[in-house]
């Protein structure tokens, strides 16, 4: 006793570390009722919600840029253009989320807004996009932030990957925490990015029209047209290598509709706040991309897509592969903050963690949306629980596992990744439009109140102009991305939209199944007489207890059944039975081929046959254990009539528990010294 003793100590002393451990990550339980104490107000939601859209700023201007630099210096002219051209499709996107976040603000966003008004099987597609768009978010994210890294910290290179896991523990690990928790962690560096890219939007612009802002350090250079782009723009191949620097550049758009899906962490009002917060996101972006697009031709930056080939010297000469090209941001940074060096390194900094931290609007999305899916059965149900801290546990958990997943494949490289991303994000965008459009004309149908149709009709309007951009720039996505990964993310959605599919055929199934019908009335009839067994290998505690259990059942027919694999221990079995003078019948079975499973299966099924209206119950004693390994050494046999039992029908399995020594203390519940021998 006294070696079970110190073993339920150390158990003890285990438990109490890992649940400390726990708290100390994620922190004490919150109670259900505390749920409207985790909403946001709109100066966390901000920075929650909008982490993602405000991080394309950081690299969506390089990526136009990136794209027109093939066809050389010529086409760097109409970058601004492009710009202008992103910004429009932006703040027309904004403008219609704000629309679909007062007609739904139930938090299902355009999941709900296309199952509503086009059906169940546009909402799963649109499920789909928005769930592999989520899990890109990470992972194009996190391996930007760890690429940047990397150019910052030299010990870095080649553990990029590993970088990356690490920070997505470490993202995982916060959200945890709750929603309102994380928000407040990485709001400070939201707000500081913006404070970065603002003052040097304001210093850059108030230097230029007082002609004191110096070059960028690329300035000088030229950049070469790849071979084939001689003629620049001219012609169809100009026109198509434009749509694909606006499609690179839409990549600022991915994230606006988080907002529409987390409507519900909202404080009240959660519609007008989250409009709000959408009207915020959308100006905020718009000025940024804008005004680091106008300084980056007012600088004379230049940015190409293969810098050690393109980029030439004044004398006509490459820049050669020791040439670092730094990206838009840093070179404004250091151009406009000239002379003071601590100021450009603490915004390239807040621009890495920023690109880090704007997989936190996929952790906020995610599990919300995966949660709504669950609800309506496209889902396993454990998505849809929240956890210790109200948050949605097992959806941040399983984002993190497939963003690792992706992140460990494509071993963190952001050139690869970006090609899969925004294709799902505008599939979403434009059916959401749509179901909007089909909204409000179905609405209007029905609608007397001038006032109402009037704005209703100006909704519409917003919502079929955002259908007809979203759809265009969908269709250029498509066209200019495909061969170069975008198919990639396509399959994938089409995997989960299959896999979502199946899933919901399984629980419709088992629903209809276990609908009450008119076998109500036969199923609450009793059934004619009880049948119990009790199984038995030896006669000891555990087997007087499946007894007494059986017996307290009060059945019509209690028997006790072995199986006779060896002559000699029934024999011993048997004195022991009636030494015992137990008042229930002991049945041997014959089991010629030593098995124990096959003759208690024939000897049920021998009662349900001559018997159907009967009801067996099967007692089978259980040890309970404590340690892994000990169940590799008990229960086999039990396990397997469990197993075998559960298919036959009319047959009910009772596990009788006996509690062993090692198994004290499992629950966290039990007194030190309580023991089977004082229950």
């Amino acid at each position: 006793m006294r070696g079970a003793g110190r073993a339920d100590l150390a158990w003890s002393l285990v438990s109490d570390l890992s649940d400390a451990a726990k708290r100390l990550l994620i922190g004490r339980p919150v109670r259900s009722e505390h749920l409207g104490h985790t909403l946001l107000p709109k100066r966390i939601a901000l920075p929650v919600f909008a982490s993602d859209a405000l991080s394309s700023v950081a690299y969506a201007p390089d990526e136009i840029l990136l794209t027109l630099s093939i066809a050389g210096m010529s086409a760097l002219v109409v970058s601004p253009w492009v710009g202008i051209g992103v910004a429009i499709v932006l703040a027309t996107v904004v403008a219609s989320y704000r629309q679909n976040v007062h007609a739904y603000p139930s938090g299902g966003g355009d999941y709900e807004v296309a199952t509503v008004n086009l059906g169940p099987n546009a909402g799963v597609t649109v499920a789909s996009a928005l769930l592999v768009d989520y899990i890109l978010t990470v992972a194009v994210s996190i391996s930007s932030g760890a690429q940047y890294a990397a150019s910052a910290f030299p010990a870095l290179r080649g553990h990029e990957a590993q970088f990356a896991i690490v920070l997505v523990v470490l993202l995982t690990v916060v959200n945890l925490r709750g929603v309102k928790e994380s928000g407040r962690a990485f709001a400070a560096p939201v707000y500081l990015f913006m404070f970065a890219i603002g003052s040097i939007a304001v210093v850059g612009t108030v230097r230029h029209f007082l002609g004191t802002l110096p070059m960028a350090e690329s300035a000088e250079l030229t950049v070469a047209p790849q071979a084939g782009w001689d003629q620049g723009l001219v012609g169809l191949a100009g026109f198509f290598l434009v749509l694909r620097a606006f499609a690179s550049g839409c990549a600022a758009l991915t994230g606006v509709e988080a907002i529409s899906n987390g409507v519900p962490a909202f404080r009240k009002p959660k519609s007008r706040n989250a409009a709000t917060t959408l009207a915020l996101l959308g100006t905020i972006s718009i000025v940024m991309i804008l005004s680091i697009l106008f300084l980056a031709r007012a600088t004379g930056v230049k940015f190409a897509d293969r810098p050690h080939e393109q980029l030439l010297l004044p004398d006509g000469a490459t820049v050669g592969p020791d040439y670092t090209q730094h990206p838009v941001i840093s070179q404004l940074a250091s151009a406009v903050f000239q002379g003071m060096p601590v100021l450009v390194a603490v915004i390239s900094i807040v621009t890495g963690l920023i690109l880090v931290l704007a997989a936190n609007t996929a952790f906020n999305g995610f599990p919300v949306l995966g949660s709504i899916l669950a609800r309506d059965g496209y889902l396993p149900r454990q998505l849809h629980t929240r956890g210790d801290r109200l948050a949605f546990s097992n959806g941040i958990v399983t984002l993190a596992l497939v963003a690792i997943v992706l992140i460990w494949a494509f071993d963190a490289q952001v050139t690869r990744l970006i090609q899969l991303y925004i294709v799902g994000v505008f599939v979403s965008f434009t059916l959401s439009q749509l179901g909007m459009v089909r909204h409000w004309t179905r609405g209007l149908r029905t609608e007397p109140v001038p006032a109402t149709r009037s704005r209703m009709k100006r909704s519409r309007v917003v919502n079929t102009i955002g259908l007809g951009m979203t759809g265009t720039v969908l269709v250029i996505v498509l066209l200019t991305k495909f061969t170069h990964g975008a198919w990639i993310a396509i399959l994938a959605m089409i995997v989960v939209f299959v896999l979502m599919q199946g899933i919901h055929k399984h629980y419709v199934a088992v629903r209809r199944e276990l609908a009450l019908g008119q076998e109500a009335a036969a199923a609450r009839a009793l059934p004619s007489r009880v049948h119990a067994i009790v199984l038995v290998s030896h006669l000891h505690r555990p087997t007087m207890r499946a007894i007494a259990y059986a017996r307290a059942s009060r059945p019509n027919v209690l028997e006790a059944v072995t199986v006779g694999v060896d002559p000699d221990d029934v024999a011993q079995l048997r004195i022991a039975w009636d030494e015992m003078d137990l008042p229930v019948q002991l049945r041997v079975l014959d089991s010629p081929f030593r098995e124990i499973t096959r003759p208690v299966l024939q000897y049920v099924r021998s009662i349900r046959r001559d018997s159907p209206r009967d009801l067996v119950v099967v007692y089978i004693p259980e040890y309970v254990v404590g340690h892994w390994w000990e169940q590799l050494l008990h229960n086999q046999s039990a396990l397997r009539l469990k197993g075998r039992l559960l298919f036959t029908p009319g047959v009910v399995v009772a596990s009788v528990p006996w509690q062993l020594a090692s198994s004290a203390g499992q629950t966290g519940l039990e007194e030190p010294d309580d023991r089977n021998a004082r229950g």
